[in-house]
Parts: structure tokens; sequence; C-alpha cells
């Protein structure tokens, strides 16, 4: 029980405030408070503070008192005075009013009530003098809200009048004190994110505040009211997002801080005008010159003279070293220098002099966040709500830092609350936005991010966060409006140009967002994200030239964070991929061999993102542009549109476009579109030839084989090997009709056609199409394969859902059940067996409801695999998808599918695959062949399926076995003399039905409820040009994918 308040801390109040010493006066009632918590004492705090022209705090301990007591008249003239002098008139007369309200309707101080009936009066008639001097003076001489009454445990009528009246040394004293009201800049925000730069700041008027001057407060405090952030980009389900992005995938915790601090979007016009920070007299010499230099302290701070500040503190805490207010002054001028480390320890100090100075906690809280130490910055600003509980800004910030550590629940709960208390917090209802929007709560998000609009339409972070939240969506329409309008706010907004080029890039819009980037960099010439996109741009449309140069400038960057460092590593495997491409531009594109030419370990270090250090040592790096430009390997190719390239390319988009997914994270892509459907006619093509030899060595067999019509057929597997291991880079200049990934030429027999080649044509397209994603066979990467190279896809993350993939996470909750109760048994992360069978596990675990129930159940983290009924081997089951469930921080866990590729996994559905492909081959290739009966060709269709069904669980890429599956069942229905007319159904993803499905029968069965009715028997394909000899270069394929109608 906290003891009680001694009646000489009421003595020592009362002398204090008789000598105008109003700090510390406050110190004592912040003690008074900590230990009763009396209204009167609240009432005393708010008249001091008044005194010392802090506004803000005689608002926050003004609200508390009347959530107390409604009816306290003092507490609404206080309020409303300084609402008044904040430049907020119809606030305060509307303050004023309800106290009047409540006076009228009960037994009430008529002196006060006179006084509220002159102060509204006075508003009305728009007199700000009186209004000005409410400040200094809150009350009419010797009226009730004039004195501060000394309540002794809140009970004790004793009072003592203090009597707004100056001596001669009290008005020198508040001469100093006017002279001492200077404006301090927020300091709320260290900026948690790393996506804006000090250049971007002078021309976009700072990331997190937006029109006119930064905002200013009442006190040293720091009133966050924005807080600049970018969700991870697109890769969301990484991101964050992301974030952004970010958004957001993706979307980590940073290790390298950023050390900057933006200022806050808080109130506009005269709000901003009349804020004021006043020093007062609280020094222990109670010396005049100690306050002018504590006042010009703040002022150099304001002017961005830090250097200058601190020395200044530094003279006084050379006097005095206990002294709070100066160690804060000189903590925010290190904070702003980017020295946080400094500006913790004087924060820290004024903490150890004055441990009930909330805004030291708060300011600690805030700069610890800044360094990435959202552990210690949340123990910190939960302690300064301790002192000043349900306080609109620190619940801001502290919902802030809870949304940068990615404790989504407690950012929503703390951003809500705020919101509650402080309704025109614009920032607050952006990062409300964020947080709802990560956990899934996508209607509530958007509705928060326009609520921020509505108070402010030229919010540009709350326009950029609108527009990361529409992309992740896949909503490319009204992420386009979200961007014209940061434009129309301020066309130099580097930030918009980032995100449209972002958008461009993700609808395979290459070339115009090139021009966007090309815009944002003009503006912010260090923005890694923006010049690694670039290059990625360039890189995909053959410029290859500007794609190194690109490359070289982000690899060149000095960075501050470990998610741009990352970008550089990328930019390294980028460059040698470039390189390589245009070492191959004027050759065949049938030899252009990423799995065969390139080093297994740089594919293993590329597809990891792992430091490129080890590569470089190891690795034989690609030849300079310039080899390939003198051994005329680069030649520029004009791409002249022919007839029969002008048909191929209206088919393919007609064709590819059926791969696009209707769920949420999946944008439409009209370069992925076009190369799908490419890819699906060469496939068509090739197998059509491949069964056309096939049907003729059936129909000779057949001849000689009477009984049952069936021939036997050897199966022939190509050489897997690569032709060249002489390092990245090097050509593939052996003389056989295959390249090392088993891809054909013309020149090779159709029967060497295998399951591996005809997958490996959408492959090969997949990787040219977008060149920056590492899409690579598993089995050809390093040794590391033996060890298991695995897929990771969550739905959960943290307590994140990922957008794309959580819609799955019912359906593998129950599938994660069924096998749990097989099975009776999961694995820990050591592969250590942990069994069920026992204490009733395996029925708590057929009665959760979600992956933390499981998690209950077992105990620790797990996972377990799913199965895939055998159709080559009879009552054989392979290794399908394995389910795991790693706990993350305290309240968040990693529900995820992973795809572990061993050699011995691999060969299990090689063989399947084999097997498949084989089966596949007898039912078209036999009396079905050339049919254009439906009915005829249903067990064509079926194996079809089933080969794609395999292919799903088998996920034998490092990324795009989702495209790739989709491609190839595309192209051979079509050699098959079906085309698919129709649309995956909304919200469905195929790679994920297979995923989910144990048997193939029944994803068989699932699949082709809307996927028959929907096939075309024709054959109308065949009289499309030849892919092979139409694209026949890698330069013209290139071409090819960037040629638009536009």
């Amino acid at each position: 029980m906290a003891p009680p308040a001694t009646s000489s801390e009421r003595v020592e109040l009362a002398r204090l405030c008789a000598s105008k010493d109003w700090s510390k006066a406050i110190r004592i009632l912040d003690s008074l408070i900590s230990h009763s918590g009396a209204i009167q004492d609240l009432c005393n705090r708010a008249f001091c503070y008044s005194k010392l022209e802090l506004h803000k705090h005689v608002i926050k301990d003004c609200d508390r008192a009347l959530q107390l007591d409604p009816t306290l008249l003092q507490a609404y003239i206080l309020k409303g005075s300084a609402l008044s002098v904040l430049g907020r008139k119809e606030n305060a007369l509307s303050v004023w009013g309800q106290g009047y309200e409540h006076a009228l309707n009960q037994s009430a101080d008529l002196k006060q009530l006179l006084e509220l009936e002159e102060l509204m009066a006075t508003s009305k008639q728009g007199n700000d003098a009186l209004c000005e001097s409410e400040t200094h003076r809150p009350s009419m001489p010797q009226t009730e809200s004039d004195s501060l009454s000394i309540v002794s445990n809140g009970n004790s009528s004793e009072t003592c009048k203090i009597q707004d009246t100056l001596g001669t040394q009290a008005e020198l004293c508040g001469d100093a004190s006017d002279k001492s009201e200077i404006c301090l800049k927020s300091a709320d925000n260290f900026d948690l994110k790393n996506e804006s730069h000090d250049e971007d700041r002078e021309s976009n008027k700072s990331d997190g505040q937006v029109n006119g001057s930064p905002d200013i407060l009442d006190t040293l405090s720091y009133n966050s009211e924005s807080c600049n952030d970018s969700s991870d980009a697109s890769e969301s389900s990484e991101k964050v997002s992301t974030s952004s992005g970010d958004p957001v995938n993706v979307p980590e915790i940073f290790r390298n801080p950023i050390s900057k601090f933006i200022f806050s979007d808080e109130r506009k016009g005269d709000a901003r005008k009349n804020k004021k920070f006043c020093v007062a007299r609280i020094s222990n010499t109670n010396s005049i010159s100690v306050d002018f230099r504590l006042s010009k302290g703040i002022a150099e701070v304001n002017e961005g003279k830090y250097a200058h500040a601190i020395s200044i503190f530094d003279q006084i805490l050379k006097k005095d070293p206990a002294y709070p207010e100066a160690l804060i002054g000189r903590g925010t001028a290190y904070a702003f220098q980017r020295e946080l480390d400094a500006a913790i320890t004087d924060f820290t100090k004024a903490i150890q002099f004055n441990p009930l100075a909330g805004e030291a906690w708060k300011r600690r809280g805030q700069a610890r966040a800044a360094l990435g130490e959202f552990v210690e910055a949340i123990e910190d600003l939960t302690k300064a709500l301790e002192f000043e509980p349900d306080t609109a800004d620190i619940l801001h910030e502290r919902g802030i830092v809870n949304f940068k550590f990615k404790e989504f629940d407690a950012a929503v709960e703390d951003l809500s609350a705020c919101v509650k208390l402080d309704k025109d917090n614009t920032s607050a209802y952006t990062y409300l936005g964020l947080a709802l929007s990560s956990i899934g709560e996508y209607k509530k998000a958007e509705e928060a991010h326009l609520k921020s609009l509505q108070l402010d339409k030229n919010f540009l972070e709350a326009w950029a966060h609108l527009t990361q939240f529409y992309q992740d969506l896949a909503k490319p329409a009204k992420a386009q409006e979200c961007i014209n309008k940061m434009l129309q706010i301020d066309g130099r907004f580097a930030r918009a140009y980032h995100l449209r080029g972002l958008l461009f890039h993700a609808m395979g819009e290459h070339r115009k967002a090139i021009k966007d980037l090309t815009m944002g960099l003009s503006i912010d010439g260090s923005n890694i994200e923006c010049l690694y996109l670039r290059a990625s741009c360039y890189h995909a449309v053959g410029q290859y030239k500007e794609a190194v140069k690109d490359y070289d400038a982000a690899l060149d960057l000095e960075l501050d964070s470990m998610d741009k460092f990352v970008l550089q590593c990328l930019a390294f495997y980028q460059k040698e991929i470039a390189l390589y491409t245009a070492s191959k531009f004027n050759g065949d594109f049938c030899w252009f061999d990423v799995d065969g030419d390139i080093d297994p370990l740089f594919k293993e270090y590329w597809c990891k993102k792992l430091h490129p250090k080890n590569v470089c040592e190891k690795v034989f790096r690609q030849p300079p542009l310039r080899e390939s430009l003198r051994k005329g390997k680069l030649k520029k190719q004009e791409f002249t549109i022919t007839k029969q390239k002008a048909a191929l390319l209206l088919a393919s988009d007609s064709i590819g476009m059926k791969i696009q997914y209707d769920c949420p994270g999946f944008l439409p892509n009209r370069r992925q579109h076009r190369m799908a459907g490419l890819a699906a006619i060469e496939i068509a093509q090739k197998v059509s030839k491949a069964w056309r030899s096939l049907h003729a060595e059936w129909k000779y067999s057949n001849k000689g084989n009477s009984k049952n019509g069936k021939r036997a057929r050897r199966r022939e597997r190509i050489n897997m090997t690569s032709q060249n291991r002489g390092g990245a880079g090097c050509s593939t200049s052996s003389t056989s009709v295959t390249s090392s990934n088993g891809i054909i030429d013309d020149r090779s027999s159709s029967r060497t056609l295998s399951w591996h080649n005809v997958y490996s044509l959408a492959v090969r397209w997949r990787q040219i199409s977008e060149p920056c994603d590492p899409v690579v066979w598993v089995n050809k990467l390093s040794e590391e394969f033996n060890a298991g190279f695995g897929s990771h896809t969550p739905m959960i993350l943290g307590q994140a859902k990922v957008v794309r993939y959580f819609p799955n996470y019912e359906r593998t909750l129950e599938i994660a059940k069924t096998v749990m109760k097989e099975r009776s048994f999961v694995r820990s992360k050591t592969d250590k067996i942990i069994h069920l069978s026992k204490d009733g596990k395996l029925e708590e675990i057929m009665h959760a409801k979600s992956c933390s129930d499981l998690y209950r159940v077992v105990g620790e983290d797990f996972w377990l695999a799913t199965w895939c009924n055998s159709t080559a081997f009879e009552g054989k089951q392979l290794e399908g998808t394995r389910i795991t469930l790693v706990k993350m921080g305290e309240h968040g866990s990693d529900f995820a599918i992973r795809t572990p590729c061993t050699p011995a996994r691999w060969e299990d559905f090689n063989e399947e695959m084999t097997m498949a492909w084989e089966t596949l081959c007898n039912a078209y290739c036999g009396e079905n062949y050339g049919s254009t009966d439906f009915d005829m060709l249903e067990n064509v269709r079926n194996a079809i399926l089933r080969m794609t069904y395999y292919w799903y669980n088998f996920m034998p890429l490092s990324r795009g076995s989702a495209a790739v599956g989709f491609i190839v069942m595309l192209g051979l229905l079509l050699a098959a003399n079906m085309e698919f007319t129709g649309s995956i159904p909304q919200g469905l993803q195929v790679d994920w039905e297979a995923i989910l499905s144990l048997d193939p029968n029944s994803f068989v069965d699932s699949v082709k409820t809307w996927l028959y009715p929907s096939l075309k028997v024709t054959t109308s394909w065949k009289d499309y040009p030849d892919i092979a000899s139409t694209f026949a270069t890698t330069g013209s394929v290139v071409a090819a994918l960037n040629f638009s109608d536009d």
C-alpha cells in the first residue's frame, strides 16, 4: 500500500506555489497523485501546468479529473482556457458550455459559474486577449479557480490560497519566462522504418508531416501524431509487406537502426501557430540566466543547431547535473543528431533524478524503438502510461512500436484506444489500418485508412499506406487512384513514384515502371529500393548495359538496414544473371540454360539470399558486357512484328491469361500471361510432335500384336548431367542434342521427350520472363541438396495473416488434425517423434479450433507430413507436404507448409512422374490419338490432372512451381485438342487444392467440376506458327515478352 501524503509535503507544496516555483510544485504533485490519485491534486497540477503554459498537460489532467467527477467546474475552466490558447476556440467554448450546463443543474460555486459565463461571453465576442490571459490567470483574482488547494491525503479541508499577484522579483521572473516561450520540434517519432531519406524529407515536407512546418509541442515531450512507414512491397507472403510493404512481406525487425526523427502531423492552422513551450524557473539556484540558457538551448534545437544546443545544455548541467529538463533537452538534441545511445543515456539520467517524469520514460521508449529495441521501448512507454493513463499520444506511440515489433493485436488495441481519446489523430487511424490489415481485418483496415484521409485529405503517408493496402489485395485500379492523389498533392513525392513503379513491375509493365522509378531516383538518387527495382526492369526488357549500371550503383551504396543489405546481395547475383543472359542474347533460346550453365553454389546462395563472399571466392564470374559485345553475342535486334508473330502473340495472350488466380494478393501480370501462353503453345507443339511419333510406333507395333493391341515401350531417359560445370557463365558447347536441363531442340528425336523435358520448357520461359526470380530446379543446387532444400509458404507469420495464403488456413488445419489422428505422432524440430496417443491428446487435437490449440496440446515446435497415394506403386504412400508449427514470440506462430526436396524424396517423385507421363502417352497415342470426341478423351484429361497433382506435391523448383504446373497442364490439354476457355474459380488456388488432397483421385474429382465444362475441343491451335522458329533466339523471346500495342 502506498504511503499517505505527509503534512510536510503539503506545506512544501504551498511554499513552492507561493514562490512561483511551479515545476517543483508539479514534482510534489506527481508524487501525491501516484500515491492517492486525488481529484483535487489533478486540478492542482493542471493549475501549475497552466502557469508554465504546458497546455496539453493541463488538458490531460483535466480530462482525468472529469472522468472521476464530471461536475468539477474548475477542470472545465482550466481545460477550456488551455484549448483556447492552443487556438481551438470552438472546442474551448464547447468545454465551457458543458461546465456551465452542469453548474446550472446542481449546487455550484457561484464565483466559478460567473467566471464560466464571462469566459463564454468573451469567447463568443472573439476577445482573444482574455483567452490569452487565461493561460497565466485561469480565473479572476480571488476566485476558487485562482487558488491551489493543498489537500492532505485528499480529504483535509485545509486550504492555502495562493493569490495570483506578482512582486517585483516575480515580475522579473515572469519576463524571463515570457522570453523562453520557445517552440520545440516534435521528436515524437523516431523513424523506425527505412523507406525515406533526408532528400525526401526536404522535397516532401517530411514523410510523416506533409503540410507546412513541423508541429510543435506545449512541452518538451514528443507528441507523436505521425510516424513514417512503408509496408513492404509486393511479396507480402514473406511482406511482411514490407513492409511494406511492404508490405506489407514480408514485411522484419531491422538490425541496423535508422537514427532519424520525423515530425508529427498534428493540428493545422491556428493550433500550429499558437503551440508554445515555456521554460519555467526550475533550477536549484533560481537563476534567471539558467532559465534563459535553457530557453536558448531549446531554441537552437528548434532551429536545427544541435551541436550548439548541446553545448548550452552542457553548461547548465555542469552547474546542476541533476537538472532533468536540461537532460531531456540535451537528449532531444542528441536524438536529432542520430546519436541515440547518447540520447538514451540522458533520458535515463533524467529518470534517475526524477523517476516520476513520465515524459522522460516516453522519450526513452521512442529512442529505443528507433534503435530497434522494441521490447525495451514498449516497457518504457508502458511505464509512461502508468503516470499518464489513457493518454492518446502515448497510446499512439506504443501502438506504432507494437506494429513495428509485429505485435499486431497489441497495436490494434493501443491504436483503437488512441482514436477513441483523440478522434482527429490521422496517424493513429492509418497505423490502425496497417495493423488491422496485418491480422486479416481488411474491411476495418480500409475504413481506418479512409478515416485518416477524411480528416486530412493531404496526408501523404496515409495515401501511401492505402496504396500498399490495395496493391496487397490485388486491387490495382484503386492503388492507381491513390498514387494519382499523392502526386496531385506533391508532384515530387518520391515514394509515390516508387509505389507506382512497384505496381507496374508487379503487373508486368516494366517500361512504365522504369519511367516512374527514374523519376523517383531524380528526387532521391540513393534510394536502393528504386535503384534495384529499376535494374531488374532493365534486366527483364533486355537493356543489360543500363541494368548492370544500376546493379553496380546499388552495390556501391552505404546502407543502414539489414533489409537494404539483402537487396545489395541480390544485386550482386542479379548482375551475374544479367551478364549471363547478355552472353546468350543472340544464341538459340533452347541453349539458354540457367540450371546447366550456372554454378550450383551460386544458385544456392542466390535462392537463399546469402552474402556472396563465398561465391566470389569459389565461383567463376561472368564475362563483362564488353566481351559479349566484342564477340557479337549482344547485337541489338530490331523486333519487327510479322503476321506470324502477331498471330502467336494474340493467341498467347488469350491462352496465358487463364493462369490468373482470382484471389487477394495475386495481381494480373500481362508479361506473365504472355509468357504462359507462349510456353503452353510451345509445349503443345513439341508434345504433339512426340505423340505423333509414338502413335506411329503404336500403329507399327499393333500390326504384329493382335492380341491386345498394346506395345512394349522402353522408356528412354536422357542424360540429365550438366554439359558444362566450368563455372557460372561458361556456355554449353557440347554437340549433344539436349541441354543440361533436359530441354530438347528440333534436332532431337521426339522419343527422348520425358516429363522433365516437358516441364523444363515452361521453367525456361518462367526464368526469362522475370529474371529476378530465382527459378531453378532444386536438384541442380549444390551438395546442400542432400540435406534438403525446402520451400516455405506461411499462412500465419507471427500474428500476421498472409494475404495470399491465409484463405487455406482452415483446410490446412483440418488436414493436420487428420494426419495427427491417423499417425498418432508428430516430429519435433530435431525430427524426434512426439507421441500423441496418451493423456487424451488426440481427443484434444480433434477439438482444436486453431493452430494455437494444436501447439498447446503438443507443447513444442513440431511438423507432420501429409501423404500422396501412389499410382505407380500400389499401396505406396509418398511424403507429401510438411505442415509446420513454430512458436514466434509470446503470442505469434509460424504456421506454414514446407516442401523438402531430399534425394530420396526426389527419386520417389521422379518415378511417379515418369509413370504418370507414360500413362498419359499411352492414353492418347493409341486408339484415342487425334480424337475430337470429348468423351473419348476422358482418360487423357484424367491422366493430365494426375500428373499435375504429383507435380504440385513434388514442388521441385525453388519457386514458380504453381505457375509452371498450370502452364504445362494447359499445354498438354492443347496437345490433346482441348483448350481451356474458362477461368480458375474465385478464391481457388489449384496448387493448394493438390497439396491438401491426400489422393490424386480426390484432386481430379475436385478440379474437373470446373475445368471440364470449360474445355473446348479444337484443332485450331495447330495452325499457329512454330514457336521455336518464330522466336528462335533469346533476344527475340525477350522482345516478344516486351512488345505491346500500347
